[in-house]
């Protein structure tokens, strides 16, 4: 991509993993993975669980190719302190709740082949299609906003 993109004296960064703590002052270990897109260089941190497959929190952050990495990082790392720092779950008695009144989270697959059924990942933590509407009943009968950001974008 480096020379689709003329760009001859790129290097792929390379970054150590980093502990950081959530509100619940919790640690969670985040890897880096950077991604050349042409005239944008994505870098994105995430959880591991397991041999090598993401879970949990995960950041994206664009900047432009030729940007400093270590700039990037720095700006990646400020976006993920400041969602560690919010907390949009309560946990009552071994149910799950809506802390505030704003539910941020990514959607993903679930993994079910046979039903291809989506779950969210909210505070680190993957709440199931169904887990989540009973969370959503405790709202019956009150509007909402549903909008969709890219992962590079701030929730």
């Amino acid at each position: 991509m480096a020379q689709f993109a003329d760009l001859h004296e790129f290097e792929h960064p390379s970054f150590a993993p980093l502990r950081l703590r959530d509100v619940d002052d919790n640690n969670h270990e985040f890897h880096f993975r950077s991604l050349l897109l042409g005239d944008q260089l994505s870098l994105e941190a995430f959880e591991l669980v397991g041999d090598d497959e993401a879970a949990g929190y995960r950041f994206q952050i664009l900047g432009e190719a030729n940007a400093e990495p270590f700039a990037l990082l720095a700006r990646l790392v400020q976006k993920m302190k400041r969602a560690l720092s919010m907390k949009h779950l309560n946990d009552d008695a071994g149910s799950l709740q809506i802390a505030e009144m704003t539910l941020r989270g990514r959607v993903e697959w679930n993994g079910d082949e046979r039903v291809r059924q989506p779950c969210v990942i909210v505070d680190g933590r993957r709440i199931e299609w169904d887990d989540l509407g009973a969370m959503l009943l405790a709202f019956e009968a009150w509007q909402f906003r549903l909008e969709m950001l890219d992962p590079s974008d701030e929730a």
